[in-house]
């Protein structure tokens, strides 16, 4: 999508480095399409803050307030200055109308968006630790495109900070079961990627662990 087409001029702003873009709780009525920079969102559970996502730039945030008038789930938090595009119902409605193209674009934006959220709270619903980094791999297995599916094999850049931040792990609890994996040989750990030595093992494995729920 080009983010910096002269139909989006209007709808940009621009946060600083951790500056709060909206609170959890806070009700809501715009969503964020990131230009530049990253974006963190937080929860609150307790008095414990935890980080559940950390989004680039060509993704989006804040949209279930759009979608279901919700309060917000998350804290967002520029990580860097932030370049944003921000809609709300009203200007979404023009949008949709003036340019079906672009609104096009936005709607897949969305059904991805949903699903990936969606993907993400079925791997916290599992209890095990090593059942959770095994779904993380399989969420991103469901990812990747131009994979050669005729190898059982799967090769992915990720570092141990990506698979405890996907998990919902601490980045010890992360390792120590990605070391578990190395040593069943399962896992091969290389400094710039990761390689699952039979994607359909980690498949079974999860597969069983939530028919037992």
């Amino acid at each position: 999508m080009d983010l910096d087409s002269a139909a989006f001029t209007r709808f940009t702003r621009t946060f600083q480095n951790n500056e709060i873009i909206f609170c959890e709780h806070e009700p809501g009525d715009t969503f964020y399409l990131i230009k530049s920079g990253r974006v963190k969102l937080v929860k609150n559970s307790g008095e414990v803050e935890r980080a559940i996502d950390i989004l680039q730039p060509s993704e989006m945030f804040g949209e279930m307030a759009i979608l279901d008038n919700s309060p917000r789930t998350a804290t967002a938090i520029a990580m860097d200055t932030v370049t944003v595009l921000e809609f709300n119902s009203q200007n979404f409605e023009i949008l949709v109308l003036g340019n079906p193209q672009i609104a096009f674009k936005l709607l897949r934006l969305f059904a991805k968006r949903i699903y990936d959220s969606r993907r993400r709270f079925m791997i916290l619903t599992l209890s095990d630790p090593q059942v959770r980094i095994a779904d993380v791999f399989l969420m991103l297995d469901e990812t990747q495109r131009d994979v050669d599916k005729t190898t059982h094999k799967r090769e992915f850049s990720v570092t141990i900070e990506d698979i405890a931040h996907w998990s919902g792990l601490s980045i010890q609890q992360a390792k120590e079961v990605i070391n578990q994996f190395s040593v069943q040989r399962r896992l091969e750990i290389f400094d710039d990627r990761m390689v699952v030595k039979n994607i359909n093992d980690f498949s079974r494995f999860v597969g069983s662990r939530r028919n037992q729920r």
